[in-house]
């Protein structure tokens, strides 16, 4: 189904008339729109980002209740479910409000463990109330032992886990096959490029190609060292490599290359997500996706929208006010083609 995300702005009578006078900024209405533009890109960027699971869930006031120590990287509409030590316990509960890392949801048939030094609760996103996020996609398969503990024994909506209670399990092999996922059971370390062949070598096998490596800035300069200590050239020259206005970091034409690795484009983004430790709050380094694009697409059934009102008896103020908003979806035609890099340190 596809999803609206929307964008609202407004400005009052008054302010669109004084900041037209001398010393004021101009079209203040323009001014507003140009923000909110910027806001609803950031909005749809980040959604796609968004992690699927959110560890170390500590216990609120109760059934209707969870605190996130990490800080909560979910959104109101969400429908999520508890994973208490490696079993759901609860399933399909829409979160109503979050305040800081304190989420409200609907009644859950278990409560979250009391907040310890190693916790075992986490929420895993079942359906988004907007876009689905590559993490989404992606998603931890088999055993704790590649993720965060407690997220391999449930289905979801998604139904990207391997489950044996689960008739649609989506299990190696198979038309259906999840990812590959490379974790460390929430215990961060360092990059390397085996890690990031294994990830290339599991889609080549299952009959993919990948067309781009996704990261964030810490694992991009961490990449870039590592690339750097094996280079061997006379010359350099940079260069870079894009669709449109997407492009990456200027890199170094070498034998290995800074802005592509094996010919792969690489796209760092200051969103992608990061994995939490096995114990605690902590946030550890962003995760790094190897994608096969040709089985991913941002669906969109309306493009974004500009609305205006200058109603002012609807809105009982003299204000004018704006609306931006987006009708669309990201969906996967196959998930065995791409892979996930997650625990890793920053």
């Amino acid at each position: 189904m596809p999803k609206i995300v929307s964008t609202s702005f407004g400005a009052s009578v008054k302010a669109m008339y004084t900041a037209q006078l001398e010393g004021g900024v101009g079209d203040v209405l323009a001014l507003e729109n140009e923000n909110a533009q910027l806001d609803h890109i950031k909005e749809l960027n980040q959604e796609l980002l968004l992690p699927n699971t959110v560890a170390n869930i500590a216990a609120g006031s109760g059934a209707t209740d969870a605190n996130v120590t990490a800080g909560t990287d979910l959104r109101i509409g969400d429908t999520i479910q508890l994973v208490d030590a490696g079993a759901a316990t609860a399933n399909n509960v829409a979160i109503s409000a979050i305040s800081g890392t304190d989420v409200t949801l609907g009644t859950m048939s278990g409560t979250p463990a009391a907040g310890t030094s190693t916790v075992a609760d986490n929420l895993s996103v079942t359906a988004r109330a907007g876009l689905t996020s590559i993490d989404d996609i992606v998603q931890i398969i088999n055993s704790a032992s590649q993720g965060n503990a407690g997220v391999q024994s449930m289905g979801s909506a998604y139904d990207l886990t391997v489950s044996t209670a689960s008739s649609k399990q989506r299990t190696s092999g198979s038309w259906n096959a999840a990812a590959a996922v490379k974790g460390n059971s929430g215990v961060g370390r360092d990059l390397s490029l085996n890690l990031l062949d294994d990830c290339i070598q599991s889609i080549r096998t299952n009959g993919g190609e990948p067309k781009l490596i996704l990261m964030g800035h810490d694992q991009y300069f961490k990449l870039e060292r590592l690339l750097n200590s094996q280079q061997r050239y006379m010359g350099q020259e940079e260069y870079q490599v894009g669709v449109g206005s997407e492009k990456t970091f200027p890199g170094t034409r070498t034998g290995l290359v800074l802005a592509t690795y094996q010919g792969i484009p690489i796209l760092p983004d200051a969103d992608t997500t990061k994995s939490e430790a096995a114990s605690g709050g902590s946030k550890l380094g962003s995760n790094i996706y190897v994608l096969d694009t040709d089985y991913l697409e941002i669906a969109v059934a309306q493009p974004t929208q500009y609305i205006e009102n200058r109603d002012y008896f609807a809105a009982d103020a003299l204000v004018v006010r704006g609306l931006l908003y987006t009708m669309a979806e990201f969906r996967a035609y196959r998930f065995d083609v791409h892979a996930k890099i997650q625990d890793l340190s920053t």
